[in-house]
């Protein structure tokens, strides 16, 4: 099993770098022949998110776009694939972050009915999600 951290992903979604994105692209092409396994963490999809925002200024539908596409690269291991797509979905319908979408979509998934936040809005959205 290998770890996949977020620079690899990185490397291949922007190609801006020559040689990593071609050593990045040796290993998914592996991974989805079979030939190598990989996982990898819901924080590296964070890190995604923040450094594509925050460093790239990529607008927030290509964002999603782009995590959705690394979601459906089934040669990856990933957990939480599932609460992270469900959070995608939130995300792109509110203003909410990220963060607080996958809080909804965690919190849905383990089927809880109260959502305990000072955030008025949040709990709002959480109020609405789980209607």
């Amino acid at each position: 099993m290998i770890f996949v951290d977020t620079n690899y992903f990185l490397r291949y979604l922007l190609q801006d770098d020559p040689r990593q994105y071609n050593v990045a692209k040796q290993l998914f092409v592996d991974a989805a022949s079979g030939q190598k396994q990989l996982i990898t963490s819901t924080i590296v999809l964070f890190e995604i998110f923040w450094v594509l925002k925050s460093y790239y200024n990529m607008e927030k539908a290509l964002i999603i776009v782009t995590i959705r596409n690394i979601l459906k690269l089934q040669f990856i291991t990933l957990d939480d694939r599932s609460i992270l797509e469900k959070a995608l979905g939130y995300f792109a319908k509110t203003n909410l972050s990220l963060e607080d979408c996958y809080n909804i979509a965690y919190a849905k998934s383990k089927v809880a009915k109260v959502f305990k936040t000072f955030d008025v809005k949040l709990e709002k959205e959480f109020k609405k999600k789980t209607n």
